[in-house]
């Protein structure tokens, strides 16, 4: 059974909708957005190679024409010149202010398919197909949408709210284990920041998601509830959305440590940032000793990373590791925000940690390495 979650963004209010066979039908879903029966996708090769077919037959079925654009895998293909090659193709194809672009593939594409629709003629709409349970539960939802830069992860980008989600759960059953698990890592957070109950069902059902279509579901459903409220509440991050980056701030540095590639997978920076999120909290006597135990125990029972340990070859010091922090895009006034937690389901931001603790839970960590 297909579900709906609303974001409620008034006249750019837009639908999530959740369930199997949306890839088959995705004609069906986008034809009312169309003023002409064509869409422009912009995917990457090892989707394309997957499921772009089934994605133009989908579409055939209400008439429509597709054109695509196969970009390569992963995150390095979130740069300028990536971006480049998205517009200049998307102009050869002519695509106007009134076509739509479809964003088809994991948080990469996403970003950057929406940040090309973004920027196209000032304004072009688009529709996010995202294929990863990251990308279903987190990126697509929301209008984030941006790429790289060697400073930092993100920093270029715009809010530009897509027209339709499409999360097909089928599509999942063809991720690898790891990128399953990489998503996994967005979906325990916001258990996490908000919402313990749901962290306690992940706790009982989270070995079985990646089999279970029904559950899976759930999880995505849920997942999306929440940021779809978080966002109708605090669409351009002024306060209560910033709770949806818990993880984050440690997350992007030790992405940018490692280079934005297959060494740490988004998702499992996340789900490290998330236990370096909670070992923070309790140094600073937040929350007691079992919070972050909890948090470890889970993850170690998903078969995640936990610690700066799993993540294979150097990286740098605490200082260094601050040092990338500071081109958070959570810095304000010169001083990172942490968003830190009280407890399973209570996270908050804070504006003034003391940058001489986060460095100690750095340097405890480095030498668990």
């Amino acid at each position: 059974m297909v579900e709906e979650v609303g974001v409620a963004l008034g006249a750019r209010s837009y639908g999530v909708r959740i369930g199997p066979g949306l890839i088959a039908r995705a004609g069906a879903e986008i034809a009312p957005l169309l003023a002409r029966r064509r869409v422009a996708v912009i995917t990457d090769e090892t989707v394309a190679g997957l499921h772009l077919e089934a994605l133009r037959d989908g579409l055939a079925t209400e008439g429509i024409a597709m054109s695509a654009l196969a970009l390569p895998p992963g995150e390095g293909t979130k740069c300028w010149a990536g971006l480049e090659r998205a517009v200049e193709w998307l102009l050869a194809e002519k695509v106007e202010r009134r076509d739509v672009v479809v964003a088809f593939g994991g948080g990469v594409i996403g970003d950057l398919g929406g940040f090309a629709a973004a920027v196209l003629r000032r304004g072009v709409r688009f529709v996010q197909i995202p294929t990863t349970l990251l990308a279903q539960v987190d990126s697509s939802v929301g209008g984030k949408t941006g790429i790289n830069s060697p400073a930092g992860k993100n920093l270029i980008g715009a809010f530009h709210q897509p027209s339709l989600v499409l999360a097909d759960i089928d599509v999942l059953e063809t991720l690898a284990p790891r990128d399953f698990l990489a998503g996994y890592g967005e979906v325990v957070k916001y258990g996490l920041l908000g919402d313990a109950g749901f962290f306690d069902w992940l706790e009982a059902n989270g070995p079985v998601l990646a089999v279970d279509p029904e559950k899976r579901q759930r999880a995505v459903r849920r997942s999306v509830e929440m940021k779809a409220g978080i966002v109708a509440r605090d669409e351009t991050e002024q306060g209560e959305r910033a709770l949806l980056n818990l993880g984050h701030t440690f997350c992007h540095a030790l992405e940018a440590a490692t280079g934005y590639g297959d060494r740490l997978l988004h998702g499992e920076g996340v789900a490290i940032g998330c236990a370096l999120a909670f070992e923070l909290s309790q140094r600073l006597g937040l929350c007691s000793q079992e919070a972050p135990s909890r948090v470890r125990a889970h993850l170690r029972a998903m078969g995640m990373k936990v610690d700066l340990a799993d993540i294979p070859g150097d990286l740098p010091g605490a200082e260094g590791l601050l040092a990338l922090m500071a081109q958070d895009k959570k810095v304000v006034d010169g001083r990172l925000r942490f968003i830190l937690a009280r407890g399973i389901g209570e996270a908050f931001v804070a504006e003034d940690v003391d940058p001489g603790v986060v460095k100690a839970v750095l340097e405890e960590a480095l030498r668990g390495r």
